[in-house]
């Protein structure tokens, strides 16, 4: 599935941006669910990072802002241990990701209907 940035294109003349904004203050969209899946992936925020072009920082603040989003953690973290801790996503986690891609094909699926016939 091709990952849609902000601004991309969903129909044949309309830029749109999809976000879920989170019970508190944020939000979650393309840049932190990709994020999340490289999470996912890679068991590492450092290797998440790494793997979409962003800086460890960033990803960290992207992590603590998606925390920050409800009442309970996207994201875990474990220090230490015999293979030196590790990060995964929560249940809640992998919701939000299969959540923001199920509202990202519906959206898309409005914009295109709703476009068909827009002509500037």
């Amino acid at each position: 599935m091709q990952k849609k940035l902000p601004g991309t294109l969903f129909g044949q003349s309309v830029r749109a941006r999809l976000w879920i904004e989170g019970s508190h203050a944020g939000y979650l969209g393309i840049g932190k669910v990709c994020l999340l899946e490289a999470i996912a992936e890679k068991g590492s925020i450092s290797q998440a990072a790494k793997a979409i072009g962003m800086s460890y920082k960033r990803a960290w603040q992207l992590v603590e802002e998606m925390n920050a989003l409800g009442d309970t953690p996207l994201v875990t973290t474990e220090t230490g241990g015999a293979h030196g801790g590790g990060t995964r996503l929560t249940e809640r986690g992998v919701r939000a990701i299969q959540t923001y891609h199920r509202l990202e094909s519906e959206f898309e699926l409005f914009v295109k209907k709703s476009t068909q016939s827009f002509d500037i």
